[in-house]
């Protein structure tokens, strides 16, 4: 099966990369540590420290096989190539939403970059999806998990 192209941002590979280099050195070796130190209290069948610190491990190295696969994958955005006539991965949009009566503005990321705090959404997101190739102007309906809807229109988009 093959995987598909993952569109980043630049500053989503660097950041990408800047979290598999410490995982890979600072973090290996903490846990390394971790793990000896928990070793150290004794028996293993009964050791709940090593036990953590082993499934923490584990935890640290899908992440970094996951980090992995997604920069293998990845696919860099030319940001001059973004036009702002219409929505798309890399665009910032302001939009005017009229539940809240509120304007706001959403930067359209990859999944892997989403960071709904920074108001870094998806373009799989339910949002995200709804945006992307609308124009200032257009308006669009956006059906929530949660069963209600949300109406926004598309105010400005730039990079």
């Amino acid at each position: 099966m093959q995987q598909k192209e993952i569109l980043l941002t630049e500053q989503g590979i660097k950041a990408l990369e800047e979290e598999l280099d410490y995982l890979k050195t600072t973090k290996r070796k903490e846990m390394a540590d971790k793990i000896a130190l928990a070793r150290s209290y004794g028996d293993l069948s009964e050791n709940s420290e090593y036990d953590d610190a082993k499934n923490e491990q584990a935890q640290m190295e899908a992440r970094i096989a996951d980090i992995e696969v997604t920069l293998k994958h990845a696919k860099k955005i030319d940001e001059s190539d973004i036009s702002n006539e219409h929505v798309h991965i890399g665009s910032k949009v302001r939009v005017y939403n009229s539940m809240f009566e509120e304007e706001i503005s959403y930067y359209i990321v990859s999944a892997s970059e989403a960071e709904p705090e920074e108001n870094k959404i998806s373009d799989e997101s339910p949002v995200g999806h709804a945006l992307l190739d609308k124009r200032v102007g257009e308006t669009v309906i956006v059906d929530l998990p949660n069963g209600s809807q949300l109406e926004l229109e598309v105010l400005e988009i730039s990079r």
